[in-house]
């Protein structure tokens, strides 16, 4: 039979070894060192951190006040922008447009042609114009020659109706004399005929007589009669007035012919090419002034120490670069909601506070580029100096 082999007893440890749970103790040991170790670092730096955080506190206040210090006089918003005078360029007459001496974000000069609007039209006016009026003044100049010779004339004329007057009373005394001799005759000394001829005679030199009355009467009023002839040459002289203010019109419809820039400016908002129909008062375009300002909404709050004449910075959101300086120009009488389409009426319904903004107009002394210019509505930033 094989051989059995039997278990072995577990070794027992030598008698100077030392046990397991007493080789533990200095691991512990350690452990209590090293962190009574830490606690003493951290007590002996907590009084740095203090220090640190009054010193942190220190500068925060510092700069707080410093701050408060250097910006208690100054107002400033970023509700602000840029503005200028956008004049609208319209045409005074209607026509086809023949030329443009423009192109858009051009700048042009006050005089300079814009558009040439066809004028072959007006000037067919102006000739018929001028036409009317050459022939309202000659009608004036042969008034005034009637109204020469009337104040003549008239005097005249009544002094020969005077006199032929005299002459029928002459005629008709003759006649009558003749007339009461052949009356007066004997049937033996005279005919029927004769008598009949007397009394014919009579009878015409009468009706003469009446003819040079008449005449008279209607050469008596000399005086009323020139006036008349004066009055005549007022009215056409009055005619002669229109005609001149008709050449004048229609000489001023030619020139409007060529559009001229009414000022210096940036071309803008061109909707106009050659060929385009335009129509009196419709723009065309616009002319961007180079005269650029600032308007800044400031809150009501911030209007109390604001006046005219104060210095003011200007940053402009575009053009950091930009150093500009200013001065408050004037405030506006009137809030921006007061001018609205629908202004609030607050006598009517609850009533709830809204802090209303003031537009302030701000002029640009210095800083401006001219290379450089500034667009319309561009944001910016103005601090105002109110102390």
């Amino acid at each position: 039979m094989a051989d059995t082999v039997e278990p072995q007893a577990p070794a027992k440890p030598p008698e100077n070894a030392p046990a397991q749970a007493p080789a533990k103790a200095p691991d512990n040991a350690s452990a209590q060192a090293r962190e009574a170790a830490q606690s003493r670092q951290r007590a002996a730096a907590r009084p740095f951190v203090r220090i640190g955080m009054v010193i942190v506190l220190i500068a925060l206040v510092g700069g707080g006040l410093y701050y408060w210090y250097t910006t208690r006089n100054e107002e400033s918003t970023d509700d602000a922008y840029t503005d200028g005078r956008a004049v609208p360029i319209a045409s005074h007459v209607n026509g086809f447009v023949i030329a443009l001496d423009v192109n858009d974000n051009q700048f042009v000069r006050k005089g300079d042609p814009l558009v040439h609007i066809d004028p072959r039209d007006y000037q067919a006016a102006l000739e018929g114009a001028q036409g009317q009026l050459a022939a309202a003044r000659g009608q004036l100049a042969a008034s005034q020659h009637g109204y020469e010779i009337a104040q003549i004339g008239f005097p005249a004329r009544l002094a020969q109706a005077e006199a032929q007057l005299k002459d029928a009373e002459a005629n008709q005394f003759k006649a009558q004399t003749d007339y009461n001799r052949q009356k007066s005759l004997p049937r033996a000394a005279t005919t029927l005929q004769q008598i009949d001829y007397a009394e014919a005679a009579l009878r015409s030199a009468e009706a003469q007589v009446a003819n040079a009355q008449a005449a008279v009467q209607l050469a008596t009023p000399v005086q009323p009669n020139i006036r008349q002839s004066g009055a005549q040459v007022k009215q056409l002289g009055g005619s002669v007035l229109q005609a001149e203010a008709a050449v004048r019109q229609a000489q001023l419809n030619l020139d409007w012919c060529m559009v001229k820039a009414p000022q210096d400016g940036w071309v803008t908002k061109r909707n106009v090419e050659v060929g385009t129909y335009v129509q009196q008062g419709v723009q065309i375009m616009s002319l961007v002034s180079p005269e650029v300002w600032v308007t800044a909404n400031f809150k009501e709050g911030q209007l109390k120490r604001m006046r005219p004449g104060q210095p003011v910075a200007i940053s402009i959101d575009a053009y950091p670069q930009l150093n500009l300086r200013g001065h408050v120009d004037s405030l506006q009488l009137g809030s921006g909601s007061k001018f609205t389409a629908f202004p609030p009426e607050n006598a009517t319904g609850n009533f709830v506070k809204i802090v209303q903004r003031l537009p302030v107009k701000v002029v640009i002394d210095s800083g401006l580029d001219p290379n450089l210019p500034l667009p319309l509505g561009l944001s910016a930033v103005p601090t105002v100096t109110v102390q």
